[in-house]
């Protein structure tokens, strides 16, 4: 048995987790590659610091309206043929920015980006539990996850180099970036529709006994959880656990965009730097989050230990974040952002373990989604906060610390709920 679980996990990873990391990066990519256009977009455009970041932001309010009817419509028709959608029309508007010409442009661009990749994320996550017993959630979510800080390790500086497109065929360095990153988005959607697998049944790739066991284990683990507790999809909606999930993912995504979407801006007020040296310094964070949130990963399934991994690393962030908005010395500010990407990105991929735990079919798909959508209103709020405090007093040091406190309330939130490990792993079914 022991021999065909191994066989079984090493294809189902092989072959979906390299694939789906990808696209994630893209996706990614495509989110926050917009700060970076505003290096140079901001002048061209005469955008104020506060409308930079209401745009930025603004992304996520059309994202929250429609996540929990675009996770639902996975489910229904099939990851495959969703996602594919998915991926399409997020390409497609993502390069529509290229053509903004002033603060209300820029402002509709970002609310249709936010409609176009509504569900995406969520919809892998919920994907992933129709392949991944429990066992392995916290590192398969953690590898993929690393898509985040990889994307801004690789993309960095590739979008630094793109702006110095500018003057080429007549358009701006910002357009270039934005029409050049939408491309592999389109490209992948194609992929999608034709290389993924909604479900182990339907895994012709796998051998009849590998499907039969992978099948067996996912379905053991879902009459554990529904003998456990069963929820329809909307007591989920409404259950304590899935708001005070999306109360802690609200701080853990501040952290993540609030500094994202201004880091580049904050290491252009180190002065003295060109483009791509501001590239290189701003990808330090986030190779540090890419090493640390898959070795954390790991570390939580050999233990079986959540919130103790959710709540530490946003400890260290908001203790490293809130430290860099009291220093002004360049080198100690960036060290602790550096420190501070352990934080914002280790406790991620086991978070998305927690709702998993207690959720099943269609509530899981409604539950995750609602989780993610609440959670990432913060990626409006971050943002948008960061410019407006910005305007306000001239410095970011403002901005840093109420992102410090966002992230201290997620740490204390989350040990505060009730989790039960033993729902995650249920005993392994015989191969017949």
């Amino acid at each position: 048995m022991a021999e065909l679980e191994q066989r079984t996990m090493a294809k189902v990873s092989a072959r979906l987790v390299p694939f789906l990391i990808l696209c994630y990066f893209v996706a990614y990519l495509d989110r926050v590659n917009v700060g970076f256009a505003g290096l140079t977009m901001r002048h061209d455009l005469a955008l104020s610091n506060a409308a930079f970041g209401l745009a930025s932001g603004i992304f996520f309010l059309s994202y929250f309206v429609f996540e929990v009817p675009s996770n639902l419509f996975l489910h229904r028709f099939g990851a495959r043929k969703w996602i594919a959608r998915i991926m399409l029309t997020w390409g497609l508007v993502s390069g529509a920015n290229a053509f903004v010409t002033g603060e209300n442009s820029f402002y509709v661009v970002r609310l249709l980006l936010g409609a176009a990749e509504a569900g995406f994320f969520p919809g892998i996550i919920f994907f992933l539990t129709l392949w991944f017993p429990g066992v392995y959630r916290a590192r398969i979510v953690a590898w993929f996850m690393a898509a985040i800080p990889a994307s801004s390790v690789i993309g960095a500086p590739v979008s630094s180099l793109l702006l110095y497109l500018d003057g080429v065929a007549g358009l701006k360095g910002w357009q270039w970036l934005f029409l050049v990153e939408a491309v592999p988005a389109i490209v992948l959607s194609v992929v999608v529709f034709f290389y993924l697998t909604d479900r182990p049944a339907d895994a012709h790739w796998l051998a009849p006994d590998e499907r039969r066991w992978l099948a067996d284990r996912l379905a053991a683990e879902e009459r554990q959880r529904l003998a456990a507790e069963e929820l329809s999809v909307g007591q989920a909606l409404k259950d304590w656990r899935v708001l005070t999930l999306a109360l802690v993912y609200f701080g853990g995504v501040a952290t993540n965009y609030g500094i994202g979407f201004w880091l580049p801006q904050i290491v252009q007020a180190f002065g003295g730097l060109t483009k791509f040296q501001i590239g290189l310094i701003t990808a330090i964070p986030y190779l540090v989050g890419t090493v640390t949130m898959v070795l954390w990963g790991r570390r939580s399934d050999r233990t079986m230990e959540r919130k103790g991994h959710v709540a530490f690393p946003l400890l260290v962030a908001a203790v490293c974040i809130g430290l860099a908005g009291l220093v002004e010395a360049p080198v100690l500010r960036m060290a602790l952002l550096a420190v501070a990407g352990y934080g914002v990105f280790a406790n991620l991929p086991v978070f998305w373990t927690l709702p998993a735990a207690f959720l099943s079919g269609a509530s899981a798909a409604a539950g995750i989604a609602i989780i993610n959508a609440l959670g990432n209103l913060a990626g409006f709020v971050g943002p948008y906060a960061m410019g407006w405090i910005k305007d306000a007093t001239g410095s970011f040091s403002g901005g840093l610390l109420l992102i410090a406190v966002l992230a201290l309330i997620s740490a204390v939130a989350v040990m505060l709920l009730r989790h039960d490990r033993r729902l995650e792993a249920a005993p392994p079914q015989p191969a017949e």
